[in-house]
């Protein structure tokens, strides 16, 4: 299991290194590059199965279930 996500902002394009919680989705992030307060795209869980390179260890472990939907 990944425990580490490159997240990228679609506003700005930068990129930064995030520890993932292991046992919760994180709904919000605020861009280290321009400020923007990103969240989940629709259908997704949080912030790093949308903007990440990898998904939430939740959803690695068991796929998307109820909150991603």
């Amino acid at each position: 299991m990944q425990m580490e996500s490159v997240l990228t902002c679609p506003t700005c394009g930068f990129s930064a290194r995030e520890q993932m919680p292991l046992d919760a989705c994180q709904f919000f992030y605020i861009c280290k590059g321009c400020g923007e307060k990103l969240k989940p795209k629709a259908g997704d869980c949080c912030v790093f199965c949308s903007y990440g390179s990898e998904p939430c260890p939740p959803v690695q472990q068991h796929g998307k279930g109820p909150c991603c939907g």
